[in-house]
């Protein structure tokens, strides 16, 4: 349940919590792989104009659910910066 503030119930949905997971992935490996040197400046500038053209470019797209497909694009954008940061997939064993 969510938490209570002036007398109503605040609460986040699952659409929500996945929206949220996928930022802050992107801003964490964003931020590892600058640090790191793993990815370079042109690379994160790159990575950073997808986000911005994708935030931008699906207000436009004629088919209404497509605006709720933003999560979706910057999961994939997590990926793609999982490959490059980490030269391929995590090894979870």
């Amino acid at each position: 349940m969510g938490r209570k503030e002036a007398g109503t119930l605040v609460s986040m949905g699952s659409q929500a919590a996945a929206a949220l997971i996928a930022h802050l992935a992107f801003c964490g490996l964003l931020g590892y792989g600058w640090v790191t040197g793993t990815l370079s400046g042109v690379q994160a500038a790159v990575v950073i104009v997808c986000w911005v053209v994708g935030a931008v470019g699906l207000r436009y797209v004629p088919y209404e659910p497509a605006r709720a497909m933003f999560p979706s694009f910057v999961a994939v954008l997590d990926i793609a910066l999982v490959f490059i940061i980490f030269k391929g997939d995590v090894r979870l064993t």
